[in-house]
């Protein structure tokens, strides 16, 4: 019966992901149902708060390694400490959030620790003691049920499928410190510089997020300037096309996705795409803005609570997978809902 649970708290320079209380809360959940305790595995350098606020969201003890050669995501230094902790704690089962950081360390880790590993699950039971987790394969199409036999297990869990707890300010637990036996000019990478990008809600996070497909480009009533060759001229087009995506999602403070057709264009860059190639979000509510709904989008957003789909085309796959649906063009449809969407949410 599995008695441990850990959760690896992902986090940026102390600011930790949304996704990781997500996991640490059903660690807490999962570690109730079995009588065991819920564990924070907290790395970095000035994490402290950090340590605190996993106290907040459910853990009852928190692992913390703070040292300067874990303050930049560097998988090395990050992979070995985490492999250390599963030695020196000896939980059951290991979470981590589906992020860029979090697939990447689960998976180093899992070599480690010579385990299996389980990614982008979306359900997990427990019942009898026993872990069998649920993930999404072949674009979504099919759910497969997965367990693993070697121990600690490590499981991914899929961004949003899970509830983030309220944080209760009054839970405390006790904290182990772990030695930090790293030497930085052994670990083979270096970061050389960063550069944040800022502005817009985070793709990963967003519980509203509005994409655009290939259709943002395809609006009869434009005409570019007269010196745009063909693509530049689509381009433009597309340009004035996102410009009313972006409209529509401040007015909701949502995120803006597109599809991978649209990045392949050139029409937004690729942070924003959604879907198989791109990032897997699971929104309260999307709303997809001339999206055809090429399996391969569908994969990254078909878990999301409420689909909208925008098109002209009655014929598009997306009205397959959405519970509301409109048909017309998109840029006659979004000024005059986005207006109406700031008015409604203004009074």
């Amino acid at each position: 019966m599995t008695k441990k649970i850990l959760a690896y708290i992902d986090h940026f320079h102390g600011k930790a992901q949304s996704s990781s209380w997500e996991a640490l809360g059903l660690a807490a959940v999962i570690a109730k149902d079995l009588g065991g305790e819920a564990a924070a595995l907290v790395l970095g350098e000035g994490v402290n708060a950090l340590a605190e606020s996993a106290f907040h969201y459910g853990a009852d003890q928190v692992l913390l390694a703070d040292n300067p050669v874990l303050k930049e995501f560097r998988p090395e230094p990050l992979a070995d400490m985490i492999a250390q902790a599963a030695k020196e704690y000896q939980p059951d089962l290991i979470l981590f959030p589906t992020t860029s950081r979090g697939r990447t360390l689960a998976g180093m880790a899992a070599v480690d620790l010579d385990t299996g590993v389980m990614v982008d699950v979306i359900a997990l039971d427990w019942t009898g003691g026993e872990i069998t987790a649920t993930r999404p394969i072949y674009a979504g199409k099919l759910m497969a049920k997965l367990t693993c036999s070697t121990t600690p297990q490590i499981i991914t869990l899929r961004t949003r499928a899970f509830d983030k707890p309220e944080p209760d300010t009054s839970r405390s637990g006790s904290i182990t410190y772990l030695d930090v036996g790293v030497d930085t000019d052994a670990v083979a990478t270096a970061i050389s510089s960063l550069q944040e990008k800022g502005g817009g809600v985070s793709l990963s996070d967003a519980s509203v997020i509005v994409s655009g497909g290939r259709g943002v480009a395809l609006n009869p009533s434009l005409e570019p300037p007269g010196d745009l060759d063909e693509e530049a001229a689509d381009i433009w087009k597309a340009e004035q096309g996102f410009a009313l995506v972006q409209g529509l999602a401040d007015v909701l403070g949502a995120a803006v996705g597109a599809s991978r057709a649209a990045v392949d264009a050139k029409y937004i860059e690729y942070e924003h795409q959604v879907g198989q190639t791109g990032k897997v979000v699971s929104p309260d509510l999307y709303i997809a803005c001339g999206v055809s709904g090429a399996i391969q989008h569908l994969a990254g957003m078909r878990s999301s609570k409420v689909i909208v789909a925008i098109n002209k085309d009655p014929d598009a796959p997306i009205f397959n997978f959405a519970r509301f649906g409109l048909v017309g063009d998109m840029h006659a449809i979004l000024p005059p809902l986005t207006e109406a969407l700031k008015e409604y949410l203004a009074g």
